[in-house]
């Protein structure tokens, strides 16, 4: 099958399917008769391992190695579930993370909101800015940089 044909079974686009080739995850074989890419069965699904693997916040580099030790190994699944197993932690920080961020946001902007005429001077702003609670990483000293 065609680039467009691929996308279209896999509900990506054409661009995301020859990114995904460059990128070195898919290995389409050439058409002698016209040099056209073609992808077969496997690359189906390899496709819809790959957008699987994205679709729980993996990295093209991440969803490379799973699938490089899947073939140097060919027991995927074993490798998949350690790998998930120890994205897991970071995934649950990050959530954190976000959390603390949108208490962040919502006490600014009620702050803001608070002010005389909701549209506060550029000093007001300035100082709205400085008086939020900082973040932990720069309480514990850390450079945000």
């Amino acid at each position: 099958m065609k680039v467009s044909e691929l996308a279209l079974a896999g509900g990506i686009t054409a661009e995301t399917v020859r990114h995904y080739t460059r990128e070195g995850l898919l290995h389409p074989r050439r058409d002698p008769a016209n040099g056209y890419q073609v992808y077969d069965g496997a690359d189906v699904s390899k496709l819809c391992f790959i957008q699987c693997l994205r679709s729980l916040g993996c990295s093209l580099s991440e969803i490379r190695g799973v699938l490089d030790a899947s073939l140097q190994k060919n027991v995927p699944c074993p490798e998949t579930y350690r790998f998930l197993a120890d994205r897991q932690p970071s995934v649950h920080a990050r959530i954190q993370e976000l959390e603390t961020l949108v208490v962040r946001l919502e006490q600014t902007l009620e702050a803001w909101q608070a002010m005389p005429g909701e549209v506060p001077s550029g000093h007001q702003i300035s100082r709205l800015v400085e008086n939020l609670k900082q973040p932990a990483i720069i309480q514990a000293g850390m450079s945000p940089l």
